[in-house]
This record gives C-alpha cells, structure tokens and sequence, in this order.
C-alpha cells in the first residue's frame, strides 16, 4: 500500500510541468478577446469539469464501498 501511494506521489510532482504547458494558439485567441469572452470562457471550462469530477468522486466511492464489502 505505501509503495502505490509512493508512487502515485512521484507521478503527481514529476508531471507537474506537464499541467503548465498549454496550446499557444488557444492561449494566444483567448488572451485577445475582451474581458467578457475571457469570463465566459472560465466558466465554460468550470463547467466542463462538473460531469468529469462527480464521475472521478463517484467510481472512487464505488471503489472503497466494493472493497469494503469484499473484506467482510
């Protein structure tokens, strides 16, 4: 178990330069619009990320509840 979580620990900080690097075309036609547009665009991606977070929650909780029942 400590080594899993070692290792989920070194994946997670050694591809943290991969989480900063972004497309320069997108990056570039966003930063060009007005404030409104850049808004709208936040809140685009934050809704996006709803449905894929409460799948993640939700098959992680399937998860302990399935493991739980198989140690009983």
């Amino acid at each position: 178990m400590k080594a899993r979580l070692a290792s989920l620990l070194l994946l997670a900080v050694g591809s943290g330069k991969a989480f900063g690097q972004g497309c320069a075309m997108c990056y570039t036609s966003a930063s060009g619009t007005d404030h409104e547009a850049q808004m709208a665009l936040n809140h685009a991606v934050l809704v996006l990320l709803i449905p894929a977070v409460t799948m993640l929650v939700g098959f992680v909780g399937m998860a302990f509840v399935y493991r739980r029942e198989r140690e009983e």
